[in-house]
């Protein structure tokens, strides 16, 4: 299976890697879409024609974002909606007030290295929780959606920081193992990895594919515990060239039906055996069906014990 490459690199913006792409008629949902590359990644969305609802958790907060997106793009099909991934019940309701087809959910909102262990109120770490579990269940809350465009893709953002960790199967939550914010941090994006081979696997049938993406780095609210960011500044995005990684693998036609595969700098990434010192490249336990199929059933299970 040959790697994808494309014209485009590391200083390529949303703007380029859409500038012959059209949107319209097509709808997005992208959770996070208020705050970071969120509202870059909307702003691109609308500028091809999509219908965008952001999914985020204060609505208040996200008004005047969505209000200055509309000003700037001339899209007025901008929405919100809200979302807690950490709460269930908001992901359902979310779920259950959408109607239509949905051709775009992109997985972009997420949290980084808590200094301390924190849980949901299932007992779940609250980085596996948010940044997979609450895309989970909001993706398969929003599959018949997904499943009515045709040919719809979910985009999963993953990170560099899944060469810290593979999913600890036995102990995902730091029940047993002494909690660590990046080896936490790194077993969920490790997760949201390996949630677009399984998604790919098991709904392509459905019309429905999705890649992961690791965005790049760029100083947002996201590394608020870490001190900010701290990759050296020749390294460093802006927000419009950290979304276009994603805007790729949501809109590309060469992507059609294409799945389960992880890109960086809006190329398919090389895949590595250990973690080198510029943090690029793919793990091989992200990209494992075998991996992908036992995080399924994982997710599944603890979905269903919750809902008993």
């Amino acid at each position: 299976m040959a790697r994808i490459t494309t014209p485009f690199g590391s200083s390529s913006t949303a703007s380029d890697v859409t500038r012959s792409i059209d949107f319209t008629g097509r709808r997005v949902v992208i959770t996070g879409g208020a705050s970071g590359i969120g509202i870059e990644t909307a702003r691109a969305f609308a500028r091809i024609g999509a219908e965008v609802t952001l999914a985020v958790r204060n609505l208040e907060a996200a008004a005047p974002v969505a209000e200055e997106l509309r000003a700037s793009t001339g899209n007025q099909n901008i929405f919100l909606g809200r979302v807690d991934l950490a709460d269930h019940a908001s992901v359902k309701e979310f779920a259950d007030a959408w109607t239509g087809p949905l051709h775009v959910l992109v997985n972009n909102a997420g949290i980084m290295a808590l200094p301390e262990l924190e849980r949901t109120p299932e007992g779940w770490e609250m980085q596996f929780a948010t940044n997979f579990l609450g895309h989970f269940a909001l993706a398969h809350a929003l599959h018949s959606a997904l499943a009515a465009a045709g040919n719809a893709r979910i985009v999963s953002l993953s990170s560099s920081g899944h060469l810290f960790s593979p999913v600890h199967f036995d102990d995902p939550h730091f029940d047993f193992i002494p909690y660590d914010a990046f080896l936490a941090y790194g077993q969920s994006k490790t997760a949201t990895a390996l949630f677009a081979v399984a998604i790919t696997s098991r709904w392509a049938k459905d019309g429905i594919t999705s890649n992961a993406v690791m965005p790049g780095a760029i100083a947002t609210n996201l590394q608020r515990h870490t001190g900010g960011l701290r990759t050296p500044v020749e390294r460093r995005k802006t927000p419009e060239q950290g979304a276009a990684t994603t805007l790729y693998v949501a809109t590309a036609p060469d992507l059609d039906g294409i799945g389960g595969r992880y890109f960086e700098d809006v190329n398919e990434a090389a895949a590595v055996d250990h973690r080198g010192p510029d943090y690029t490249g793919v793990a091989a336990y992200a990209l494992d069906p075998v991996n992908a199929d036992r995080l399924w059933d994982l997710a599944e299970g603890l979905l269903a014990r919750r809902a008993s």
